[in-house]
């Protein structure tokens, strides 16, 4: 199906973040064996810091203290409508006991596995977008 074209409208950091809090996979990219890698993960975003969990052989883990990017996205595949959001940071390993028994609530596993590492991204970067309909103008309003 043929959808008619979009426009890009950048995205303030907040409405970006609430975007990204809005849905619960996104990927992760880091380097590993000094290549680019990309996982598809499961977070929660938490006082404005992206959350997440891995298993013990993870090849995140070799992303803890790298710069990491995060991104998240619903993207219409008919209509091609949607948004992307990237936060990029500095991937930590959470080590508090509270801390880690809060995220471990707040963020099941998605695999068969279990998944006792809690990695957190403080996001210095955010960028997103919208794909909108062409016909809007600047406010969002048909023109």
């Amino acid at each position: 199906m043929h959808s008619d074209p979009k426009r890009l409208r950048e995205l303030s950091p907040a409405a970006a973040l609430r975007l990204l809090g809005s849905v619960p996979i996104g990927r992760i990219v880091f380097t590993a064996r000094a290549l680019p890698a990309i996982r598809p993960v499961n977070h929660v975003l938490i006082d404005g810091d992206v959350v997440l969990r891995c298993h013990s052989g993870a090849v995140l883990l070799g992303a803890i203290d790298q710069v990491v990017a995060y991104e998240a996205d619903a993207i219409d595949p008919e209509t091609h409508a949607g948004w992307s959001v990237i936060v990029t940071g500095k991937a930590e390993e959470v080590t508090d006991a509270d801390e880690v028994a809060r995220y471990e609530g707040l963020l099941p596993p998605h695999v068969g596995l279990t998944v006792q590492h809690v990695v957190r991204i403080r996001p210095e970067i955010i960028t997103g977008f919208e794909l909108i309909e062409a016909s809007r103008d600047a406010t969002g309003l048909i023109a």
